[in-house]
């Protein structure tokens, strides 16, 4: 290779190579991690910000403060200038993935999920991350292999259904007595149904039991 022909790959990687902070300008990286720091965020979000910006270089530490939910306003007093900076928040955290589909009325075992990182924002007091929210439960309706499960995506199993003669164990003192029972309603573990005596057709409150049966204290 010619001098010149190196001369000439070198100008043009130098005019194509970008450009963080030309000389005399702040960087703005800096800019973005002061807005992130403000709001404790770290690498959990991205500060917004137009890449042609030009603002003076600033000889002292960024000033912040934060202007609203997600907005920051950073300033450099000795430059004289400020700068409101939108932050979009972006929270990773590790939840409860659906390894495979599942058919409405379908129980989940542990062998369905999976933690998987996903993003959060807005939803994560609705999703689920312990196994034990989801293992035993039922679909409410059809989900898709991959899903991130929901608090709203399942329900307990119900253990009796309306309709359903029981067992209905009654306790007096130390005496419990056994008797059969009609469901007249639906119930899952630690649930509060009415279930008629078949013996005596008097109507009572009782509690599921993880048998099935239903207790009345």
């Amino acid at each position: 290779m010619t001098m010149r022909s190196f001369l000439c790959l070198l100008a043009g990687w130098l005019l194509s190579a970008p450009v963080l902070a030309a000389p005399g300008f702040e960087p703005l990286p800096r800019i973005a991690a002061a807005a992130l720091s403000a709001l404790d965020l770290g690498q959990g979000g991205q500060a917004t910000l137009d890449p042609n910006l030009r603002l003076q270089r600033c000889t002292q530490a960024l000033s912040t403060r934060i202007t609203a939910a997600q907005t920051v306003e950073v300033a450099c007093p000795s430059a004289g200038w400020r700068l409101f900076v939108p932050v979009v928040v972006s929270n990773t955290r590790p939840v409860l993935v659906l390894v495979r589909p599942l058919a409405a009325g379908q129980t989940l075992s542990a062998e369905d999920l999976q933690s998987l990182p996903r993003q959060t924002a807005g939803a994560a007091h609705a999703l689920l991350v312990d196994p034990a929210q989801a293992i035993g439960r039922v679909a409410r309706r059809p989900l898709q292999a991959g899903s991130v499960l929901s608090q709203s995506d399942l329900h307990p199993e119900q253990l009796v259904r309306r309709g359903q003669t029981v067992d209905l164990l009654v306790q007096r003192g130390s005496v419990q007595v056994r008797v059969a029972a009609r469901a007249l309603r639906d119930g899952a573990l630690g649930d509060s149904i009415t279930v008629e005596n078949l013996s005596s057709r008097r109507v009572v409150h009782g509690t599921v039991q993880a048998d099935g049966t239903v207790a009345v204290r």
